[in-house]
């Protein structure tokens, strides 16, 4: 294929960017995940510009053009446009001159290879014009074809650019990959011998990509790999792959959730290593307790309402390696819509403080013991003071 067919090449917006840079005297290319998923048929979100036009020369052709600018990234060459209320984020090409595996230092370049030689991975590299020509300077297309993910050049050299190229390489494969050619075995191997660069990452960064993985249609493969290579046991301390391969099965068509499948991962210390969210934090802790405790599945259903306890099911089934039936999920499903009949209220003024909760801990607990069969009456009749 030598040209690119996608709604964005039509777009008036991006158009009047193209047109910018272009009537500029400059160069003007699509590149990176708008150019990879058009090809691939998937949604396209964000469109990336590269130009061999220098920041100070955009924001130039922006203003001549009647164009916003914001110069969001201009000491490493990015300017963001605005067009029709649309953002452009448009960089000049660039070449990287000192990396210390968090940042580099880039110089600016005048060529498209240079540019294409220090991203990160092949697919990543194809380049489109305003009009659909594509540019293919490292072999990102037949890459793409075979849905293999590649490091551009030597895989050591571009982890050592950046470590968080690691998980990167783990992510793309999960998402873009194909499963059953298997993991490309150069870059695994590059990995694994760069695990010392890992604690070097920020957790931010590592959480963000880490759930951006588990939100893959089936990260199985990609997570066996890192355990493997000692990636993940890098990343998560004495987490393991293998419960989330039979959960990918249990969840049957469920939309990928990465805090459910974190759940079944397991690990030490993972909130804080990955830096969760205070509410993914606690979902996590409440799914791992709930599946690691003794809670039968009407008790699950009960105390955490029918999401959370059908995940928390799912979740203990794959770490037992057992299946989940529809008689197990409708036992989880009925008891999320009880409602406990006593109150406190009920229990006033003969009960306050301490005792008050007390009781209503230990009523509660024979209401649910029964099947949520007794009612309020009952309870409160046949309870001892």
């Amino acid at each position: 294929m030598t040209r690119l067919r996608a709604p964005f090449l039509d777009d008036p917006d991006a158009s009047a960017v193209m047109s910018m840079l272009v009537q500029g005297g400059h160069q003007a290319w699509f590149v990176g995940g708008c150019v990879r998923n058009a090809l691939l048929k998937r949604p396209v979100n964000d469109l990336d510009v590269t130009t061999d036009a220098r920041p100070e020369r955009v924001i130039e052709l922006a203003g001549q053009a009647g164009l916003r600018s914001v110069p969001t990234g201009i000491d490493h060459g990015t300017i963001t446009v605005i067009s029709g209320g649309a953002p452009f984020e448009i960089t000049t090409f660039r070449r990287d001159v000192v990396t210390d595996g968090r940042r580099a230092t880039v110089a600016f370049s005048d060529t498209i290879d240079e540019d294409a030689a220090r991203r990160d991975f092949t697919m990543n590299a194809i380049y489109a014009a305003p009009d659909g020509t594509l540019a293919d300077p490292v072999g990102g297309l037949p890459d793409l074809e075979a849905r293999k993910v590649r490091f551009i050049g030597d895989p050591a050299l571009r982890i050592e650019e950046d470590y968080l190229r690691i998980l990167r390489f783990f992510r793309f494969h999960a998402i873009y990959g194909d499963p059953e050619g298997g993991i490309d075995a150069e870059g695994l191997a590059a990995c694994a011998t760069h695990l010392d660069g890992i604690p070097r990452l920020s957790r931010e960064r590592v959480g963000a990509e880490m759930m951006k993985l588990l939100a893959a249609p089936d990260p199985a493969p990609s997570l066996a790999s890192m355990q493997a290579s000692f990636v993940l046991n890098a990343v998560l301390p004495g987490a393991a792959a293998e419960a989330v391969t039979i959960l990918i099965h249990l969840e049957e068509g469920r939309p990928p959730d990465p805090v459910r499948r974190l759940a079944a991962l397991g690990g030490e210390g993972v909130a804080e290593r990955l830096r969760l969210s205070k509410a993914h934090a606690r979902r996590l802790t409440t799914l791992r307790d709930a599946a690691l405790g003794d809670w039968g599945l009407a008790e699950m259903g009960y105390r955490l309402g029918a999401r959370d306890a059908e995940d928390a099911a799912l979740v203990r089934a794959a770490l037992a390696q057992q299946a989940l039936t529809q008689g197990q999920l409708d036992i989880l499903r009925d008891a999320a819509a009880r409602a406990f009949p006593v109150s406190a209220r009920d229990l006033m003024p003969d009960h306050e403080g301490p005792a008050l909760g007390a009781r209503l801990r230990r009523l509660e607990t024979r209401w649910i013991a029964s099947g949520f069969r007794l009612s309020k009456e009952e309870l409160l009749s046949d309870e001892p003071d």
